[in-house]
């Protein structure tokens, strides 16, 4: 392994640098941009062409320095930033392991995602639509400590991804983020003219539920279209315990605009979820009806959100629409309301009011978020054994609506996980061997650390969006051991609690699943010319869909 020094602007990606590099850049003479045009994530050796990644396992950052392009860029350990100006800008930077030093800036729609964060950040400029958000995305937050986050808007995101489902909301100060436990995530200060109240979560990202223009609510006075909804008017609620219809005033309306970004999956992209007319029931909903995939539909005392009953027929994402106005209405209590003859619910304040503006002459509503726990109308159902009964009723119905054009098309499916190991030096191993549940592979001398790469998909698209994991599961690694020098070392780094970049937090104390593409430290057995055989049981692995093994080849996962 060799060090790379550049201290010129330049592209990255093109056959200038080496895969495997240590990397400094130093921009204390001059300001270098380095721009990144490197497309595909894997492994990049001389006289590849733009389209290949560049990655390296360290990166020290000096002087002035600033990333951009719409390629990927990837350092598998730690970068030391050490430069007086860094910015991340309109590419994506990621650092599997520890970015440490002085604060990092994303600006114009850059992407900084990180294992364990150790620097400050800022968020510069963004451009003006949905493309131009800047992201910042920290896995390993339970290491990284208290983040200090600064220059926040609503044109920036966080994301807190660990593979857990973490609650996330203002502390009673209005600057830190804190979890459903109360620790304190991150310190933040807002751009100008921005509070807290510009900004919120639902979960560990931000989340709207909403009608689309067009749709039809139940009011006593007959149907009324959404956007038409004012403070003070009424609207039919119904009281499923009792079993009776209730009029009950509107106190708050709402209206927000989207935008897709259609590079996400399906159900976090934005796309408004069609439901055919009669797709539930004759007459139901009496035409077609346009709502967002986080919105619930009730059913049997329970809602449930419309992403989970998406069938690709009666029920599909309408990807003809890319940009759309969208509206809520509020009535005291989270109650089932009824929007072109489906039941379905009125809105329910998360922490996410903010995302709307509000229509007519409407008192600000400034009370503590609410949760689906205690405040909702009817429990939101999102289990397996009560949304896949469901599921297949209104499937099969759709053979049975007049006019639908085609049965979703069928993805094809592989449980085969195509592992192989990948070394701290980007050296790509295949098994030497494998028996049933064990894979062998012959790491070469200076191996520290692998990345334990295979396909992954999401349970909710490989068995179905019945299923409520949308996390990335690559295969389910149990026994880790390192043989060298005839001594069995046990490796057991992904079994503990705090758990290397992209591996799945959970219960299990034998087993734990990766996301496709986890680090696994291996120490510091593999020296002095030494080499060694990793031996591994997978517990389990897939099924998994094909279409992902491309995606996974472009992206970075980070659990």
């Amino acid at each position: 392994m060799t060090t790379l020094t550049v201290n010129t602007s330049g592209d990255w990606g093109v056959p200038t640098t080496y895969d495997g590099d240590d990397v400094i850049l130093d921009g204390t003479s001059s300001p270098i941009t380095v721009n990144v045009v490197a497309h595909n994530y894997g492994g990049w050796t001389e006289g590849d062409t733009a389209n290949s990644n560049f990655h390296s396992p360290t990166m020290t950052i000096k002087g002035n320095v600033t990333f951009t392009g719409d390629g990927y860029l990837s350092i598998n350990n730690t970068v030391t930033n050490d430069a007086s100006s860094f910015t991340v800008e309109s590419t994506n930077f990621a650092v599997n392991g520890t970015l440490t030093g002085n604060t990092v800036t994303i600006a114009n729609g850059g992407t900084l995602s990180v294992g364990t964060l150790k620097a400050p950040v800022t968020f510069g400029a963004s451009s003006s639509d949905s493309s131009g958000y800047n992201t910042l995305i920290v896995s390993n937050y339970a290491s990284s400590g208290t983040l200090t986050i600064n220059n926040l808007s609503p044109r920036d995101q966080i994301v807190f991804s660990n593979g857990e489902t973490t609650s996330l909301s203002w502390s009673g100060n209005g600057n830190e983020i804190v979890d459903q436990d109360g620790t304190v995530l991150a310190n933040v200060t807002f751009a100008d003219g921005y509070s807290k109240d510009d900004y919120s979560f639902n979960g560990d990202s931000v989340t709207v539920t909403c009608f689309l223009a067009g749709s039809m609510i139940r009011t006593p006075e007959g149907e009324k279209a959404v956007e038409d909804i004012q403070l003070g008017d009424d609207v039919v609620t119904f009281d499923w315990q009792q079993n009776k219809d209730v009029a009950c005033p509107v106190v708050w309306a709402g209206k927000a605009h989207a935008h897709v970004q259609a590079d996400l999956t399906d159900d976090e992209a934005g796309w408004p979820v069609r439901v055919l007319e009669n797709a539930i029931a004759p007459g139901v909903p009496y035409k077609d009806m346009l709502i967002t995939a986080e919105h619930c539909l009730f059913f049997d005392g329970k809602f449930v959100p419309a992403r989970m009953l998406v069938n690709g027929v009666s029920i599909f994402y309408d990807k003809s629409i890319t940009s759309y106005d969208y509206y809520h209405i509020e009535t005291a209590q989270h109650a089932v309301i009824t929007a072109d003859g489906v039941q379905t619910e009125s809105y329910l304040d998360t922490g996410n009011r903010s995302t709307f503006r509000q229509l007519g002459k409407v008192a600000a509503l400034r009370g503590k978020a609410k949760s689906w726990a205690h405040d909702a109308g009817a429990p939101l159902a999102v289990e397996r054994a009560f949304v896949e009964p469901l599921f297949h009723v209104l499937n099969t119905r759709a053979h049975d609506i007049a006019g639908h054009i085609a049965q979703a098309k069928k993805a094809e499916t592989t449980v085969d996980p195509d592992l192989y190991l990948v070394t701290n030096t980007g050296a790509i191993v295949r098994p030497l061997r494998k028996e049933t549940q064990q894979y062998s592979f012959m790491l070469p001398s200076g191996t520290q650390f692998v990345r334990v790469v295979s396909r992954a998909s999401r349970p909710a698209d490989v068995i179905g969006p019945f299923v409520d994991d949308r996390r990335y599961m690559g295969v389910a690694v149990a026994d880790v051991r390192l043989f060298c020098a005839t001594k069995a070392h046990n490796i057991t780094a992904h079994l503990q609690a705090e758990k290397p970049a992209g591996w799945h937090a959970t219960d299990w104390t034998d087993c734990t699943w990766t996301n496709g593409d986890a680090v696994l430290p291996l120490g510091n057995y593999l020296t002095n010319g030494k080499m060694g055989i990793l031996t591994m049981t997978i517990r389990a692995a897939g099924p998994y869909l094909v279409e992902d093994q491309a995606v996974a080849e472009l992206n970075l996962r980070s659990a």
